[in-house]
Parts: C-alpha cells; sequence; structure tokens
C-alpha cells in the first residue's frame, strides 16, 4: 500500500503594520515590512523584550526555502537597506546583506529559518524593522496498523520541524505551539477526526481513506491508505417461500467478499419437530436436517412443515478466518396436505370439464376409487410419489370411461385415500355426478 503524501500550500499576502522607531508623523504610517507569499502570520510573545515582533510562515516541501521579507520605507531620498540575522549564540543581530539606492522598498528572498533585522538610513532619518521568517513542512503517513475481523485501525504518523524564535532580551528559546488537527475521509464523507480511529464494522470491499493534516497556519498534508478487506457479509435469498410439499426452492447466494469454497448451509429441521424434541429437557437438540457447500443449492422439502435456513459465509486471510452467519427473514412454508374432489363432471368432449378431476396439496401417496351405485369398483387412480402438480396441484383421476367405453351418465361414489407429506392420513369421500 502506497501512502500518497504531499503538501497544500494555501498563500496569500500576510501585511503586518509596524510603527517601531523614528516615527516622525502620519506619513510614517506606510511603513512597513511584509512577507509576499506567506501563508500566515501572528506576532512574537517575549516575555522580556518590549516589543513584540511579526513571525511569518511559508508552506514549502521538506528542504525548500521560500521565506521572503520586503520593507517599505517612507524616509526620502537615497537609502541604505542594511539586513542582519539573529545569532542564537551570540544573541545579538549580525550583518546579512546591504544595498542602497534611490527606491522606497527592499526584497530579500531564499532566507532560512530565523529572526532578521532591517535599517533603513537616509539623510532625513532612520527606520529599524524586524521579522521571523519560518519554512514549515510536514511530512504525514497514513496506514492501517491493525485490522481483525471486527475492526481495524486507521494509523497517522507525522514529521514536522518545531518552530523556535529568542527573546532579544535574554536570549531564551520560546517554541511555537501548533497542534495539527486530523481529519479521515471516506470518498467525501468525514469518518473521524482523531488521529488514529478505530473503525468497527469493517467493509467488505478494498477501501481507500484519505487523512488531511491541517493547523492554523494552512500548511495542509494528505495521505491515502487502502484497507484491504479480510471480511465477509453473508447474504442470500430463496425462491419460492411457500407451496406444495414436496417443495423445491433455489437459494441465491449474494454474500459479499466470501471464499469461493466457503460456504455452509444449514437446513433446520420442521419448526414442530424441534419444538417435541426440546420439550422437557435443557439440553441442546440436533436441529440440523441438512448442511450443504454449495454456492447456490437448490433443495427439496419433502414433507410439509416449517422450515429455517442459516448460511455462513468465510473469509481466510493471512491470520484471520472471519466468519459472518446470516438466517432467512421468514421460515419456507411446505405446506399441509389438502383433498378436494368436484361433485360433477361432463365428459362429452367439448373440452370443458370432461374429466374428474381430484386436487390435492402436499400429498405423499393417494388412491381414488371410483364405484357405480350397485358398490363395483369402476376405476382406480393410484400414486405412490406424488410429484409434479406444483402449478395446478390437480390430476385428472377418471376421463368417464369403464372398459374403454364410455360410462352411463348416473351418479357414482369416490373414496379417495392417501398419506400427505405432513405424515397425516387423508381419507376422503363422496358422490359426483356424470352427465353427457
Amino acid at each position: 500500500m502506497l501512502n500518497v503524501v504531499f503538501m497544500i500550500h494555501k498563500v496569500r499576502t500576510v501585511i503586518i503594520l509596524l510603527m517601531l522607531f523614528c516615527l516622525t508623523g502620519p506619513e510614517e504610517i506606510a511603513a512597513q515590512i511584509t512577507a509576499p507569499g506567506a501563508s500566515a502570520g501572528e506576532m512574537t510573545s517575549y516575555p522580556v523584550y518590549p516589543q513584540n515582533d511579526p513571525v511569518f510562515f511559508f508552506c514549502v516541501a521538506p528542504g525548500e526555502v521560500s521565506a521572503a521579507l520586503t520593507v517599505t520605507s517612507t524616509l526620502e531620498g537615497r537609502k541604505t537597506f542594511s539586513w542582519e540575522r539573529y545569532n542564537p549564540g551570540s544573541g545579538s543581530f549580525e550583518a546579512y546583506f546591504s544595498e542602497s539606492g534611490e527606491v522606497d522598498q527592499a526584497t530579500i528572498s531564499g532566507l532560512e529559518n530565523g529572526g532578521y533585522r532591517v535599517t533603513i538610513t537616509s539623510e532625513t532619518g532612520q527606520q529599524v524593522f524586524r521579522a521571523w521568517v519560518f519554512n514549515f513542512w510536514r511530512t504525514i503517513e497514513a496506514t492501517v496498523s491493525e485490522s481483525t475481523c471486527d475492526f481495524f485501525t486507521l494509523s497517522s504518523d507525522y514529521e514536522q520541524p518545531a518552530l523556535i524564535y529568542y527573546d532579544l532580551s535574554d536570549g531564551r528559546s520560546l517554541e511555537l505551539s501548533l497542534e495539527p488537527e486530523f481529519t479521515w475521509k471516506e470518498g467525501e464523507t468525514i469518518i473521524s477526526r482523531f488521529a488514529s480511529p478505530v473503525i468497527f464494522d469493517p467493509p467488505t470491499r478494498d477501501t481507500d481513506y484519505t487523512l488531511m493534516v491541517s493547523d492554523r497556519l494552512g500548511c495542509d498534508a494528505v495521505a491515502q491508505v487502502t484497507y484491504v478487506s479480510i471480511v465477509t457479509k453473508a447474504l442470500f435469498t430463496a425462491d419460492p417461500m411457500s407451496g406444495e410439499a414436496p417443495l423445491t426452492v433455489e437459494f441465491n447466494n449474494e454474500s459479499e467478499n466470501g471464499d469461493p469454497l466457503g460456504f455452509e448451509w444449514f437446513f433446520f429441521k420442521d419448526l414442530d419437530e424441534i419444538k417435541k424434541l426440546s420439550g422437557g429437557t435443557t439440553q441442546p437438540v440436533d436441529s440440523i436436517m441438512f448442511t450443504a457447500y454449495d454456492f447456490s443449492p437448490v433443495y427439496t422439502f419433502e414433507n410439509s412443515g416449517t422450515y429455517m435456513v442459516k448460511l455462513v459465509s468465510k473469509k481466510t486471510s493471512e491470520f484471520y478466518t472471519c466468519t459472518d452467519t446470516v438466517y432467512l427473514e421468514n421460515y419456507i412454508v411446505a405446506d399441509t396436505s389438502y383433498i378436494q374432489a368436484p361433485n360433477v363432471f361432463t365428459p362429452n368432449d367439448d373440452g370443458t370439464n370432461d374429466q374428474f378431476v381430484v386436487k390435492f396439496w402436499s400429498m405423499q401417496e393417494v388412491k381414488i376409487s371410483v364405484f357405480n351405485r350397485w358398490g363395483r369398483t369402476v376405476h382406480v387412480f393410484e400414486s405412490k410419489n406424488v410429484r409434479g402438480f406444483t402449478n395446478t396441484w390437480e390430476v385428472a383421476a377418471w376421463d368417464g370411461r369403464i372398459g374403454g367405453r364410455d360410462a352411463s351418465p348416473g351418479v357414482y361414489y369416490y373414496v379417495i385415500e392417501g398419506t400427505g407429506r405432513d405424515g397425516k392420513k387423508r381419507w376422503h369421500k363422496g358422490f359426483v355426478h356424470l352427465f353427457r
């Protein structure tokens, strides 16, 4: 992971008006020392020295020197600009640069950190100005210092130079306090203002985070880090959620960031059966009916009942195996058995109601016997494994023929018996009228 670090320079010209030595009248107000290109400025706080001086800050890259000072004088005539630099060792200003001319303004640039004094002399008088300049830089690094299944830590580290100036009376060193402010973002969303925040519920995708470190000087630094996800999120849907038993359900795995072979499906027994198993005991019961390891399995619930399914998704990394579990929001219902038969049918080949159609739901076995009015069996339909009626749940049990010939119109008696997929015996009887 590469950390991109750069400085954002917020440049503005900071002008601090000084009315220092030798002010002889209102025209002296125009005399000043400025710092073109400085990002910020403030005043010193000397403990002893009676007058405070301006401090100018320049946002630069490490090793870069951009500080500059410009002085403007209100003296008339030819002037000499004598620049001096403060020496902390001797506690005094020492000659740095000098120039003369028929000008009102002088500039020195490429200044190292420190204090500078300029004395302007002419035939009409003298002016003295002082200022401190700092080439300020900051490097930052953004990292992911810890990453577990439950959280990860975004860490920041930074380096910046000390900002030290000196009291001009006793030479004591004074450090400007500059505590940075931290802002972490995911995209355009601010997620934390702590230096090293802990992020819970990690995302399931690799995510870029941006760290911005700012201060009152306007010297901002930015770094980026990528969190490489080691977690997964289990998600799935099931269709259909209810219907006749046997009920075939397709499960669609929508899990995020799981290992291709890291899925485990648990199909629970019928809810009523689990209740019976757990009744009267405080011990755990075996509630699992079936376990599958397919990505998106298809499962047939053979018997009527109320069923729950859960999915466990796994993500394996160098140090952790992270898992996530999800249950269906609702139960899958394979309906209880049911039989229904009509009381009339008309096998006259007109395409309407030509068959004795028996409707049933969730039946395992069924036998349909038809008798004439003298009790003789005229037709039998039987199936030991009823399937294939998911959409209609019905079967054409009799076409109104006996031995290949049309049966006489009249009243017939039927008996339907069988076993439902809920394990219950079903029995249904009645009369049906045959009209032609």
